[in-house]
């Protein structure tokens, strides 16, 4: 009687920056007793993609973007899935191949133009070694590839991208692949904390705010960036794209310039972020396309360069102490009547999951 059978829409980042973490077995224990199903990492670590065998974890991996340039070159991609995927296919669950990470937005332009090419590649490659029907392809996008996120309707890419987002858009459409975005209110918030509402970015109760265009009601900015992304795609003449949140979270620790990276603010984030992929909600815009959502991260990682934040996104720490209380250790004891009881707030309201 797991607590969040029937969320088959959540996710969780299992990044590994870090010098002290728990081996993959330890971690594998971890997402059962947390009935969490799907995974997604920044590699494709043998020793991950071995452990996760026999399981019931979904796993999407990822070609690191240094191996752009080389998975370009069909041959290249073929050899890279028949070492990468191959071997550990289908008893390691691999749902998903992400093709470099927040391609569009790295400091690295030249990326850029090997990103379709490669995508194209990885993809004829599991066409080819018949596991195209299993495994899709696609790359997690950073936010900032929009030029415009607000108000939703007039979500945009940014004009230099234009060029290729369409290219890989067409890609998606014809594959029936999902656009991935990265996508975290707190950035947003603390940029600029005096003129976005804090409830608003953590899904607390607030008035929201309404599209003057299309009139659809936003109670939370996540679902906001989100349809943001639906209009820009639809701009490019792609509306029937799936977009999935291949990460959000929020820091339970920063630096002093860091607003709102607290522990509390934290916790209520995914707290409320989960509740609402236990109604298996869409967005205002979709609302009945349940949407997909990836936490980041299950872990601290004391490694990740740049400011304080970087290494506290996680819901543990490396030791598998909880950093902070999101209802999800309720999952862990499951009952065993028929309907549990999950406490997702501090007061005593509870949510039950038949």
């Amino acid at each position: 009687y797991g607590l969040i059978q029937g969320v088959t829409s959540l996710g969780i980042n299992y990044g590994q920056v870090a010098n002290n973490l728990p081996p993959p077995d330890k971690v594998l224990d971890l997402l059962t007793a947390l009935k969490l199903t799907k995974a997604r990492i920044y590699d494709t670590n043998p020793q991950v993609l071995t452990t996760f065998a026999n399981s019931n974890i979904e796993l999407i991996v990822t070609v690191e973007n240094q191996m752009l340039p080389v998975v370009m070159d069909p041959q290249q991609a073929i050899q890279w899935v028949s070492t990468h995927i191959k071997p550990y296919f289908p008893a390691t669950k691999i749902t998903g191949i992400a093709v470099g990470n927040e391609i569009f937005t790295d400091d690295d332009t030249s990326l850029l133009g090997y990103l379709v090419p490669a995508i194209v590649s990885i993809h004829g490659a599991l066409v080819q070694l018949g596991l195209d029907k299993y495994i899709q392809v696609s790359t997690p996008n950073s936010l900032a590839v929009l030029e415009v996120s607000y108000p939703p309707s007039a979500g945009s890419f940014k004009g230099e991208v234009s060029g290729v987002m369409s290219q890989f858009l067409q890609f998606l459409s014809s594959t029936g692949s999902p656009f991935w975005i990265n996508a975290y209110p707190y950035f947003a918030y603390k940029d600029s904390p005096n003129k976005i509402s804090l409830d608003y970015a953590l899904f607390n109760k607030n008035p929201g705010m309404v599209d003057p265009y299309t009139k659809l009601h936003y109670d939370n900015m996540l679902y906001a960036q989100v349809d943001a992304v639906v209009y820009a795609m639809s701009r490019l003449g792609y509306g029937g794209i799936e977009v999935r949140v291949s990460e959000t979270g929020w820091p339970s620790k920063g630096d002093s310039n860091e607003v709102g990276a607290t522990v509390q603010n934290a916790a209520v984030y995914n707290k409320n972020l989960l509740r609402r992929q236990m109604s298996n909600e869409g967005t205002p815009l979709r609302p009945n396309m349940r949407l997909e959502v990836y936490l980041f991260a299950l872990f601290n990682e004391d490694m990740k360069p740049g400011p304080t934040s970087e290494r506290n996104y996680g819901l543990f720490q490396p030791d598998g102490t909880m950093a902070y209380n999101v209802g999800l250790s309720a999952l862990a004891t499951s009952s065993s009547t028929s309907s549990a009881s999950i406490s997702l707030t501090s007061s005593a309201t509870k949510v039950i999951i038949p």
